[in-house]
This record gives structure tokens, C-alpha cells and sequence, in this order.
């Protein structure tokens, strides 16, 4: 039997570690649960250097933008899942413990009775990582931004974003970034466990409901990438090169040192830039050039001049 290896990342303690433990109960699934974005990249970096990475990643749209990571609805997809709910019938025990601040992470055992854990044959053991980012690290603005992250970094790893509410705009970004599939926290777990799959044969999962909003919001995305597009190349090479320097977050200075050119000169520059893509400031130009797909200048610094950065999450 090939097993699905699954990593479910929330910030609603009792949701993830209640859905972790419902998913641990198939036969065929591996789950682990991260509470943050930075613990969620841990845990994939961890499981790729053991030879073991993950098959499916399930996130939380709004990872990091609700306050009380310890609380949260225990419905939703698992209420009215096949072979047992954990809410409502006080059947389902998560038991957690949390490791020391320094460890950055914690472990937990979730043992779920009922139905759920019979075809498991007894208790099911759920590990769960929970983290704390370390120093110099940002956590994540959302769930979608972890999913364009980790595609960046593990490509093989299909992400399923869960929401609470359907969102036309935010499914078609998640799909920009990377995701396979927009599932409904209400949905059956019978109908999570259908997504998984899918996204494992290369579908892609969205509600029907949500069909036409989210071509419609692609269709509107593309319009913009084209006019950004045609804006860019009416850039010079140069220009362009200031351009990514900016994208990159590079101030006059260190773009002047980096091409070898004067403050004078690249204010010059940055000013053509700005006029041409017909935008008032640094940040729309950023904005625009991203559109259009340009991206950030290599910031690893020359040999012999390397310089120390702290570690920062995209």
C-alpha cells in the first residue's frame, strides 16, 4: 500500500491536531500538523533530509491572521465525516505536549476513540510539530504566501489551501501560487480525503460555486500581467537592471554600489523607471514588475566581500 505522507498546518490548535488525528485514522495516511508557517517550512526541511517528504500540505488561508491559536472550531471538516466525527460526539481526545521554548518545537499524541480509530486498530498516534519562529525570522502573512514559499523551495509538495468562507479573489491567488486545490473547512472529511487524492494524480480541486469567479479573477490577472509586461520592456537593459535591484528591496545607495554607478546616475534611473511604468513611487513600480514576472536580483554577495544576513522567510 502506498501511504500519503500529509502535513496539515493551522494555527487553531484544536482544529488541527482534531483533523490531524481524524486523517491518521485512514489506513493509508501519515500526518503531521505545524501551527505556523516558519514551523510548517521546518518540518518539510526536516522530512526531505530524512529521505521522507511529505506528499500533500493542507493550510489554513487565513495561517496567522486570526488571534488564539489555542482555540478554534472543531467542526468543519471533520464535522460529518464518514467513520466518525470528532466534534459533537465527545469521542475525540487530543492530548498535547509542548516542548521547552528553546526546542522551537513540540510533539503531541492524539488518540481518537469510536469508529474513527477502530479500522486503525486501536489509539492513533499523531505526531505534531509547533513552533515558534526563531530569531531573525518572519512568519508568513498567510497561508496563501506559505504556499507560494514552499513551491519555491519543495515543488513536489501539493498544497490544498482550507477555508472558512469561498473567496473567488483569494482561491484564483492561491492557485497563482502554487496551490492544487481550495477545499471549505465544512466539507466531509470523505470529500478532503477525494481532494488529496486528486491533487496526487495532478487535478486541480476548487468548488463548483467557486468556477466561474476564479476564471473570472485569472482572466482579469492575465489582462494586467500583459499591460505590465508590455510596460517592462519598455524599459532599457539598464532600467530593467534597476528594476530588479528595487524588486530586490535595494535602496539608492546599494544599487549605485552594486552597478558600480553614482547616486546621481541611479536616481536618474529610478526616475525613468518610475515614468515609464506609470507609477508615483518605488512600491507600484515593485508591484507592477511582479506582474509582469520580473524578479529580485541575486543578493549573494561577491567572494571575498561576503557579509553575514540574518535568515528571513519570502
Amino acid at each position: 500500500m502506498v501511504r500519503i505522507r500529509v502535513l496539515v498546518v493551522d494555527d487553531h490548535r484544536i482544529f488541527a491536531e482534531s483533523l490531524a488525528a481524524a486523517l491518521a485514522a485512514e489506513p493509508d495516511v501519515d500526518v503531521s500538523a505545524a501551527g505556523s508557517g516558519p514551523a510548517a517550512l521546518r518540518c518539510l526541511e526536516r522530512a526531505a533530509a530524512e529521505g521522507r517528504r511529505f506528499d500533500v500540505m493542507l493550510v489554513d488561508a487565513d495561517l496567522g491572521t486570526v488571534p488564539g491559536a489555542a482555540g478554534g472550531s472543531v467542526n468543519g471538516a471533520l464535522n460529518g465525516a464518514a467513520g466518525g466525527s470528532v466534534n459533537g460526539s465527545g469521542n475525540g481526545m487530543v492530548n498535547g505536549t509542548a516542548a521547552g521554548p528553546g526546542s522551537g518545537s513540540a510533539s503531541a499524541s492524539a488518540s481518537v476513540s469510536g469508529s474513527a480509530s477502530a479500522s486503525a486498530g486501536g489509539p492513533v498516534q499523531v505526531p505534531v510539530a509547533r513552533a515558534v519562529p526563531d530569531h531573525g525570522e518572519v512568519a508568513l502573512a498567510d497561508g496563501i504566501s506559505l504556499v507560494a514559499g514552499v513551491r519555491s523551495v519543495q515543488p513536489s509538495v501539493r498544497t490544498v489551501v482550507l477555508a472558512e468562507k469561498d473567496d473567488p479573489h483569494r482561491a484564483a491567488l492561491a492557485l497563482q501560487a502554487g496551490a492544487s486545490g481550495w477545499v471549505a473547512k465544512d466539507c466531509s472529511l470523505q470529500r478532503l480525503l477525494a481532494v488529496m487524492r486528486g491533487v496526487l494524480r495532478d487535478e486541480t480541486h476548487l468548488p463548483p460555486a467557486l468556477l466561474t469567479g476564479v476564471l473570472r479573477e485569472l482572466t482579469a490577472a492575465r489582462k494586467h500581467r500583459t499591460e505590465s509586461e508590455r510596460l517592462v520592456e519598455s524599459l532599457t537593459p539598464r532600467e530593467r537592471e534597476v528594476l530588479r535591484c528595487m524588486v530586490a528591496g535595494l535602496g539608492r545607495k546599494a544599487v549605485a554600489e552594486r552597478l558600480f554607478l553614482s547616486p546621481h546616475t541611479v536616481r536618474t534611473h529610478m526616475q525613468n523607471v518610475l515614468g515609464k511604468l506609470g507609477v508615483h513611487s518605488t512600491l507600484a513600480a515593485v508591484a507592477l514588475a511582479r506582474r509582469a514576472g520580473v524578479g529580485p536580483v541575486d543578493l549573494v554577495p561577491p567572494l571575498g566581500n561576503v557579509v553575514e544576513r540574518g535568515g528571513q522567510l519570502a
